[in-house]
């Protein structure tokens, strides 16, 4: 006769771990009192032993939160340099540290390793919310996530965001100013070096550019979609302007790529903005510190990360359900811009 094995307790999670049952108690519930290499001890046994707090125990603990999760799937050394991430996070951090609350930061090297961790945290109480980012169009996290009951907030388009209370900027309208301003300055070969193709406002970006220029009636238009990191900036600007149709002016999904872009410019003898034109995208240090500046769609990065967390905090406290809309990045005319020497 097989004899089911006994159910493991916190009890036996507290013998495993060296610490009281009371310990265990508060690094499920992000209580203070444990340190953070006690905590993740505990939580090492407990992930070890197959063990979660009770549902019930856990919804009579309250809706407390003293970390929030953030992973992003984007390399460590392309995040390292992209201003608009490090901006980003500071706002967040702003307002969690007038609530006492931490960060809890990965990155993963895909969707599927998101998603388990994501899972990992909360049913293991590490975090009491999360914030997500870098939306696919029918992006894969999005019915695994919400079935987890998993408090979070949204970085995107409602559209891409399968129902999740959300803050976005209107990338559409701003990436159609960047091309009317373009086309009023006289260019009519106007580029475009986006993000990866998978990524929603990536996506809602290219659509727009090719819908008004279209609207514009301009023809000589291209799309490039790259990583972001300014290697590949620098070699979808090469191939663009040593192509047949060169065009006199390029649209940068952000900065890191604009200023490889410039370089990549100077490299080939163009002068910046006589012979093309460049126009990078989340205004940062780098645009105004290179030579000519460059122009950008700049939006307050740092706010937004603030209006974030704080959408974040609505959510949990059941008083952010819809869709929160930050100001439309504007343009920011600089040297990098003006009329086309040769159209």
């Amino acid at each position: 006769m097989n004899v089911p094995a006994p159910r493991v307790t916190i009890n036996d999670v507290a013998a495993r771990a060296g610490v009281s049952k009371g310990a265990v108690s508060m690094a499920f519930n992000n209580r203070p009192g444990v340190s953070a290499a006690t905590r993740e001890r505990i939580f090492e046994v407990a992930r070890q032993l197959g063990w979660t707090p009770h549902q019930t125990a856990r919804s009579l603990a309250g809706r407390r939160v003293g970390i929030v999760g953030l992973a992003i799937c984007r390399p460590a050394r392309l995040l390292g340099l992209e201003p608009f991430y490090m901006e980003f996070i500071s706002g967040i951090e702003d307002v969690l540290a007038g609530r006492s609350c931490s960060l809890l930061l990965r990155l993963v090297r895909d969707l599927d390793e998101e998603i388990a961790l994501y899972e990992e945290w909360w049913r293991s109480r590490t975090i009491g919310g999360a914030i997500l980012v870098d939306f696919h169009r029918e992006d894969p996290r999005i019915a695994p996530l919400r079935a987890l009951g998993l408090p979070a907030v949204a970085v995107g388009h409602p559209s891409l965001t399968g129902g999740f209370p959300s803050v976005w900027t209107d990338d559409a309208t701003a990436a159609s100013d960047a091309v009317r301003y373009l086309a009023a300055l006289g260019h009519r070969r106007i580029a475009r070096v986006g993000g990866p193709s998978g990524l929603g406002h990536s996506g809602i970006r290219a659509a727009a550019f090719e819908a008004t220029m279209t609207e514009l009636g301009l023809d000589g238009r291209r799309q490039v979609s790259t990583g972001f990191v300014g290697e590949e900036g620098a070699r979808a600007t090469r191939s663009l302007l040593l192509g047949p149709e060169r065009p006199t002016a390029i649209v940068y999904d952000n900065d890191i790529m604009a200023v490889a872009g410039a370089a990549v410019a100077a490299e080939m003898g163009l002068a910046v903005p006589d012979d093309v034109s460049l126009l990078a995208w989340d205004d940062s240090q780098l645009c105004r510190i290179t030579h000519p500046p460059l122009s950008a769609m700049s939006h307050d990065v740092h706010h937004f990360g603030e209006e974030v967390a704080r959408a974040l905090f609505g959510v949990i406290a059941g008083t952010h359900k819809g869709a929160l809309q930050v100001p439309t990045p504007a343009l920011t005319p600089r040297g990098s811009t003006g009329p086309p020497r040769r159209a």
